[in-house]
């Protein structure tokens, strides 16, 4: 079982989307740990909208898991495979990257436990995510902390209704990510990211970043 790690910045330079996840069940207790990360996350005026659905029933996994093959191999997987590699990239780690996108496609129904954030309030505005999406990154580093592996996809909203109707979303609830959780396959390792110079910008669009 891998170590847990408790320095911020190594939890946040070592946090790759890891999409090989073994079968084995994950304890109770790390997801209630992982959970409670989410929960501390900001929110828009601390309203506090978010609801999280942790999945764990075999059926359902497999019924969405059925989608979310179906959104890889029909639309997201050719999109990909006709691109260029990511920036900082080269072919041959985009080529493991799709790899290890298409293992998560055929065993997303696999990993022991999935947590799905959702928000009430009808349909989604610009801003909606920031109240989302910090509570999903809490729980991504929180389960890196704990020697989970774990990533943020959204594949399955390509049959949004259909997965809603799988998970009995009310009409005014959205999902906003799915997060498969398991112990890794792999080993954690740094994130490639290009150099901030590339990225940053002082006082005003494109003028370079002083040190």
């Amino acid at each position: 079982m891998p170590e847990e790690t408790h320095d911020l910045f190594e939890i946040m330079t070592t946090t790759r989307s890891m999409r090989r996840l073994k079968t084995d069940p994950v304890p109770d207790k790390l997801i209630r740990k992982i959970l409670e990360a989410g929960v501390a996350a900001p929110s828009g005026g601390n309203m506090q909208r978010w609801r999280f659905l942790v999945v764990k029933d075999p059926k359902v996994k497999k019924t969405i898991g059925g989608y979310y093959k179906r959104a890889w191999d029909e639309i997201v997987s050719p999109r990909y495979g006709a691109g260029e590699p990511a920036p900082g990239t080269s072919r041959e780690r985009f080529k493991r990257m799709l790899d290890a996108a298409q293992h998560l496609a055929d065993h997303i129904h696999e990993a022991p436990v999935w947590i799905i954030p959702c928000m009430g309030g009808g349909a989604g505005t610009r801003t909606s995510g920031s109240s989302v999406y910090p509570a999903v990154q809490n729980m991504l580093l929180a389960a890196r902390a704990l020697g989970l592996g774990a990533t943020l996809t959204t594949l399955y909203l390509n049959f949004e209704k259909e997965v809603d109707a799988a998970l009995g979303l009310p009409a005014d609830v959205r999902s906003y990510a799915l997060l498969p959780i398991g112990y890794p396959m792999g080993r954690f390792g740094p994130v490639r990211r290009i150099p901030l110079e590339e990225v940053v910008y002082q006082d005003r669009w494109g003028q370079p970043f002083r040190r």
